[in-house]
């Protein structure tokens, strides 16, 4: 599908902003349900510092994540961020925001990468990445069984792995990320009163672990990027969030 079609079809978005800078990365993300950024700090080997702003959240439980987020990563070396596991005991968003700023420590230059996963067309669900603006890649499935491109046709979306590592590094990463936003956007389909009970969602994450999950009430406003004039992370500059 050309991305000029895929822009004007209805369905999710989400962005994620990458700013490095001498001894520290902030790593920054918005989609329909979450607006939130990791700051990592680091000393060019390790991992020295860990924070995180959790701006727009689904959940009461959530802002409770971050200090597992910083137990689970500082002091850990650079290197092995993507190794050191744990993801389902944090937020898995801010897991992922660390990984990706742990991957771009020692770089200059930001980078954006746009996600647009329209609505089921027909069925199809196609989804694109795009990184300042060149799209990287684009994968397109039905009720979950991949259907494009052709070399993971009738693999599960939940199972691309040895896909993903098979690509070249740039693609790489933004295969991992254009997955993990083509499974968010399934969000759209099912009605929140379906959403709204923590305890019947697998322990996956922070919020769903049993103990958090009992408490968990569903809260966070939720934006269709595609029904309004908005973008995601238009009001966060790299450094900090704008009022909106």
């Amino acid at each position: 599908m050309e991305s000029a079609t895929l822009d004007a079809l209805p369905g999710f978005r989400r962005h994620l902003r990458v700013t490095p800078s001498p001894g520290q990365v902030i790593a920054a993300l918005e989609d329909d349900y979450h607006c939130m950024a990791v700051i990592l700090r680091h000393d060019g080997v390790r991992v020295t510092g860990i924070d995180s702003v959790m701006e727009r959240v689904p959940w009461t439980t959530c802002p409770g994540a971050p200090a597992v987020l910083a137990a689970t990563f500082t002091g850990v070396a650079l290197a092995d961020v993507p190794a050191r596991g744990e993801k389902k005991a944090n937020c898995t968003h801010l897991h992922d925001l660390t990984v990706l700023a742990a991957a771009h420590a020692g770089e200059t230059a930001p980078i954006l990468y746009e996600i647009v996963t329209c609505d089921p067309v027909d069925g199809l669900a196609t989804a694109e990445i795009r990184r300042d603006g060149v799209a990287l890649l684009q994968v397109a499935h039905r009720n979950h069984l991949m259907e494009a491109p052709a070399e993971i046709a009738g693999l599960s979306i939940l199972k691309l792995r040895d896909w993903i590592d098979s690509l070249d590094a740039p693609h790489r990463e933004a295969a991992r990320l254009l997955q993990w936003g083509a499974i968010l956007a399934n969000g759209r389909l099912i009605p929140m009163e379906r959403q709204s009970t923590a305890s019947r969602v697998p322990p996956n994450c922070f919020t769903f672990q049993p103990d958090n999950a009992a408490k968990a009430i569903r809260v966070g406003k939720v934006i269709d990027f595609t029904a309004t004039p908005l973008t995601p992370l238009d009001h966060f500059d790299g450094a900090v969030f704008l009022p909106r």
